[in-house]
């Protein structure tokens, strides 16, 4: 670790302040011996990190202290993992080791910082692992059954780190922005931290499309006063009626996240004048558990006696709380101007959970409702980490998803209820009943008639499942489930079969290791590696079948005893970290600099490389450069749809790339037009729009008209962001014209 300038006295009194402050908001929640901890914690810290600054400039102490007041004031975290989070980078970033925290902290403590301690270089092969960021997520994950502090640190962390993003460099921005929409924002919300997970998804769309972060936001500020005036006024006929509850209540109103219009924007086509629910109104009444849910249906009864309710969007999680422990009624109603409005009612214990989610719900351990809740998911977890032969890529996509937003309530014969997630399958439904049942489930009825395996679930339903003991699962079974605890055992069961097909190949293989006098279990997967397999149990399969030969193994020399492939016989993901020599192998001379993109300040001609067709980057996008292995490099724009598995999981081929100047290339684009079919004009209208005022070349034209309403996709061709937006802009002020909006078509 280099050695930097060490803390000034100013910046030691900042540091102390920071620290007290901590400790004055702490003082009726911790006993005297937690204190003398928290000083042994802050000391350690502030003498690691002593020679380290963040990117800002600002002393690294800072950090680990915000961790712990976000851990305590925002999560609801007591003294021990405050503790933590001021140790959480002691072991990863400074020469402190695991065994002098254990000594000083005790196991608890040293358990917890090892959790939040990333993989280093070393550890288990990671220069031949598919994706260190995978395995860190992993790690970190696999804590969650252990110990789930572990993964609020972790949550903690992240925020103020995406708080604080400014400071580094945009390529590792999107990265980083990438690895909290595909893991931590998901994890937010399965943790019930709702709070935390609007932040989370708000940074993170400010930094993979700022434009739309700040076109939202700036309509909501411009708007808001008049939705204040609107509340009000919403409020006021029921005011009168609430106050007649006899209980304390609150009403509030707050606007949606800004995530959460961009959404809705993105995937219904609309603007965000069209959405209706831009906010909801919350009514949280403080009375004990066992009047909750008559309070709360009364003041149902008293919205709805003065506003008209929408009864398809009623959505009772007092009676059914959520599986992550959420409970709240909302319902929709039309308030004054015809406009549709939500409610949210809740209590005020409702209303905690709601806000702090896990942390909040140790609080109200003893209520029946509460008892439980997260148990069920950390099972699913602790199963899909069991579950042997599985590679780390699929344990993290099995466990994304457990973090499920939208859920469906299904019963048994004997009317239990179950939840799984929105979009699970009858056979998912088996494998939740118990592991040997999906093994065995050979046909399903859901209420009372026969379906597919395949057949996705509808609240209500009533599944009873068949077995038979000598049915077994297959490898298409795995095209009929989606939840992880399903994917991983039918894996595990179809892996069984062919590990016992290779015993053959794997006996081949450790005669021709036993002759070679090297140890079987530090080479086999080397091995496996080298000939492009995920797994031994593949490579046994494939030896077994004559797929391939143990005489195929050459090339190689054997160092310390182990098996090194040479060089030359590399393949380009043998490892991973090695990118500047997969760079040179796609290198090709550079005749004349006319390259209108520099990829880590490099002219990209001197590369093969391509615009990506799935999201078709257009001069003066926010883009990046990803090194494929047979593609060269391919350049995408930071919103790309594919943008967060690539930046979370390979962020590694991940390089930065930047647009150069002006330049004469076209770039193709797609805009899909909605509005309202008249009938008449609407080609018109918008072919001279584009074609005479516009002066832009049309490529492709479709449109079609369905019930007063048309939707047309138009492929155009455009010099830059800036000629493609004012194309829009345009578009949207022709009469009848409800959106614009670019798509993500690919043009292959």
């Amino acid at each position: 670790m280099p050695i930097g300038v060490s803390y000034s006295e100013e910046e030691l009194v900042q540091v102390r302040e920071k620290f007290d402050n901590l400790l004055k908001v702490m003082e009726f929640s911790t006993k005297p011996e937690d204190i003398i901890m928290l000083e042994k914690a802050y000391d350690l810290a502030v003498d690691a990190h002593k020679y380290q600054r963040r990117k800002s400039g600002e002393p690294y102490i800072f950090h680990p202290i915000e961790v712990a007041r976000i851990c305590f004031e925002e999560i609801g975290l007591g003294p021990t993992a405050v503790i933590c989070a001021l140790l959480h980078d002691v072991v990863e970033d400074t020469p402190i080791t695991l065994d002098e925290i254990r000594g000083i902290f005790g196991e608890k403590v040293a358990l917890i910082v090892d959790g939040l301690t990333k993989l280093d270089g070393s550890y288990n092969n990671m220069d031949e692992v598919e994706s260190p960021q995978a395995e860190n997520f992993k790690k970190v994950l696999s804590t969650l059954v252990v110990d789930v502090r572990v993964v609020l640190i972790k949550m903690a962390d992240r925020l103020h780190n995406l708080r604080t993003i400014g400071a580094q460099a945009r390529h590792k921005q999107l990265k980083i922005a990438a690895e909290t929409e595909y893991i931590y924002a998901p994890l937010a919300h399965r943790l019930g931290l709702y709070n935390m997970k609007t932040e989370l998804q708000d940074i993170c769309l400010k930094i993979s499309d700022p434009e739309l972060y700040e076109e939202i936001s700036n309509k909501l500020i411009d708007s808001d006063s008049d939705r204040n005036a609107y509340i009000q006024d919403f409020i006021a006929p029921v005011m009168e009626e609430l106050q007649h509850l006899g209980a304390e209540f609150k009403v509030s109103g707050r606007s949606k996240a800004i995530s959460s219009i961009a959404n809705k924007i993105k995937n219904n086509n609309v603007t965000f004048e069209e959405i209706y629910d831009i906010f909801a109104v919350r009514i949280v009444v403080d009375v004990p558990v066992e009047k909750e849910k008559i309070f709360c249906w009364q003041i149902y009864s008293i919205i709805t006696d003065v506003y008209k309710p929408i009864p398809e969007r009623l959505k009772d999680w007092v009676t059914t709380p959520k599986s992550n422990g959420y409970e709240s009624l909302h319902t929709t109603v039309i308030g004054p101007k015809g406009r549709y409005v939500e409610v949210q009612i809740r209590t005020k214990r409702m209303d905690d959970i709601a806000e702090r989610g896990f942390a909040a719900h140790w609080k109200y351990k003893g209520i029946k409702k509460q008892e439980n809740v997260f148990d069920k998911w950390l099972d699913n977890v602790r199963e899909i980490l069991d579950t042997k032969e599985t590679n780390t890529m699929e344990f993290i996509k099995d466990f994304k998803t457990n973090l499920f937003d939208e859920e469906v309530y299904v019963y048994t014969p004997k009317g239990e209820m179950r939840v799984l997630p929105k979009g699970a399958t009858a056979l998912d439904f088996a494998f939740e009943i118990h592991t040997d049942v999906g093994y065995h489930t050979t046909a399903i009825k859901v209420n009372n008639k026969l379906v597919p395996m395949g057949y996705k679930l509808n609240n209500g339903d009533q599944i009873q499942i068949i077995t038979n003991k000598n049915q077994k699962p297959t490898e298409d079974w795995l095209k009929m489930v989606i939840t992880g605890k399903a994917r991983a055992k039918i894996r595990s069961a179809t892996k069984e079969d062919r590990r016992k097909v290779g015993e053959f190949g794997k006996e081949a293989l450790e005669r021709k290791l036993k002759n070679l006098k090297i140890d079987f279990e530090e080479n086999v997967d080397v091995i496996a590696r080298h000939f492009g397999f995920k797994s031994r149990i593949d490579y046994f399969y494939a030896l077994a079948q004559g797929e391939i030969r143990v005489s195929d193994i050459k090339n190689y020399d054997i160092e310390s005893g182990k098996i090194v492939f040479r060089k030359d016989e590399i393949t380009p993901d043998t490892k991973i970290e090695d990118i500047s020599s997969e760079l040179k192998k796609i290198q090709k001379p550079l005749k004349e600099n006319k390259s209108m993109i520099l990829v880590n300040g490099e002219p990209a001609d001197m590369y093969q490389y391509s615009l990506a067709s799935c999201c078709n980057p257009v001069q003066g996008d926010s883009i990046f450069a990803y090194l494929t292995s047979k593609e060269g490099l391919k350049i995408h724009r930071s919103s790309c749809p594919n943008a967060t598995n690539l930046l979370a999981n390979y962020g590694y081929r991940v390089l930065k790339a930047d647009w150069v100047g002006t330049i004469s290339t076209t770039f193709v684009v797609e805009l899909v037009v909605t509005g309202i079919d008249s009938g008449i004009g609407v080609i018109q209208a918008l072919i001279n729009e584009l074609s005479n005022k516009l002066a832009v070349n049309i490529r492709s034209f479709s449109i079609e008209g369905r019930e007063g309403f048309f939707e047309g996709r138009i492929c155009i061709a455009v010099l830059n962001k800036d000629q493609l937006n004012l194309v829009v802009q345009s578009l949207e002020k022709l009469p009848g014209i409800s959106s614009v909006v670019r798509s993500d078509k690919s043009f292959n």
